[in-house]
């Protein structure tokens, strides 16, 4: 069998986005029933939002090393908005489930029906083991392996989910504090509506992350990633077998850990993908006018590479991410997973408008 029907098989149409380049949980397109809330208690405290004052960005890069999906570079205005400091914790999230009863893709049986729908026509049906409640969880090997085989370092475990980030064996005690993972992103909306907020549009996210520079790679400026002291919680060493720690973590860091940018805004780069609301397109810049005024990304998604499974945009990179594998911590880098896909390194922060 070859690598690519083996991650079909394993986590779904959707991984290639944010498994190395890019996640996913096998597939359930359904939110979850959940019991109705009185008004979403003040969250605010634990998650202060900053104003992002609107105006004008050159939007994409054609510096290297830039995909082709994030050219060409257009013109894009945003109005003012209010953003989360930080990632969304797992206190924050338990809050939400604790008012709520609200129950994560992740912790639900898998549906075969829709993850077929995801894989192309004639696909063998994917084994039973891989339809029980779980998510993909980053297992990495000890020594060198090729970097195009995502299944090299992922695994799906049955019973993981924000609650069990490992495994059923694990928790997040001692970790209200670090940003929940294992997140859909039909969770993220949930939690997003919830809360009286939203997701933030892609051009949203990338004018947010590059914090008022006008034309630089990061959200601290120019400055090279392993230069000077550590700026954001990625991938040092060799991956996926060697990790020094040199920004003091293996895998997630409490939210704040690094400088914010100059917006007051933590963990643009690393850390955990975050989700977008829009849908993905790989070639959606070419389409978008110039002076485009808060576009909302296209009508549909589609990803040449799968198409047959719609995906939508994350960004920021996560802890995986380095300048040997994935330089996804860049403002502009564009990565893309199905709505239904939750793993180890992806999350989310929510806006709101004014």
């Amino acid at each position: 069998m070859d690598a690519r029907k083996l991650i079909y098989l394993l986590i779904g149409a959707g991984c290639m986005a944010a498994c190395g380049n890019g996640t996913h949980t096998p597939a359930v397109t359904a939110v979850t029933k959940h019991r109705t809330a009185a008004a979403a208690p003040v969250i605010d405290s634990l998650n202060p939002m900053v104003l992002i004052p609107g105006g004008s960005f050159a939007m994409g890069t054609d510096e290297m090393p830039a995909q082709a999906d994030e050219q060409p570079v257009h013109t894009v205005q945003v109005d003012s908005f209010m953003m989360d400091e930080h990632e969304v914790t797992n206190a924050e999230f338990a809050a939400f489930v604790a008012a709520t009863g609200y129950v994560t893709v992740a912790e639900k049986p898998i549906s075969k029906e829709e993850l077929l729908k995801e894989m192309p026509p004639g696909s063998p049906d994917p084994d039973s083991s891989l339809l029980q409640a779980g998510s993909l969880v980053f297992s990495p090997p000890d020594h060198q392996v090729p970097l195009d085989d995502v299944s090299q370092w992922w695994a799906f475990v049955p019973g993981a989910s924000w609650q069990h980030p490992e495994g059923p064996d694990s928790n997040i005690k001692g970790k209200e504090h670090y940003p929940v993972v294992h997140i859909a992103w039909v969770d993220a909306q949930a939690y997003a509506r919830w809360a009286g907020k939203r997701l933030p549009t892609e051009a949203e996210w990338e004018y947010a992350a590059r914090g008022g520079l006008a034309g630089q790679p990061y959200p601290w400026g120019n400055e090279p990633l392993t230069a000077g002291k550590p700026k954001a919680n990625t991938w040092n060493g060799h991956f996926p077998y060697q990790n020094t720690k040199a920004d003091g973590f293996y895998s997630t860091a409490p939210v704040k850990s690094f400088t914010p940018n100059r917006y007051g805004l933590y963990d643009m780069s690393g850390n955990v993908w975050e989700w977008c609301a829009d849908w993905y397109d790989a070639n959606y810049y070419s389409a978008t006018p110039a002076g485009a005024h808060n576009p909302q990304g296209p009508g549909r998604g589609f990803d040449p590479a799968d198409p047959y499974a719609p995906k939508r945009v994350i960004r920021g990179g996560s802890f995986m991410c380095s300048d040997e594998y994935c330089s996804g911590y860049r403002v502009t880098a564009r990565m893309k997973t199905t709505p239904t896909s939750g793993l180890a390194n992806l999350g989310f922060r929510c806006v709101k408008d004014l």
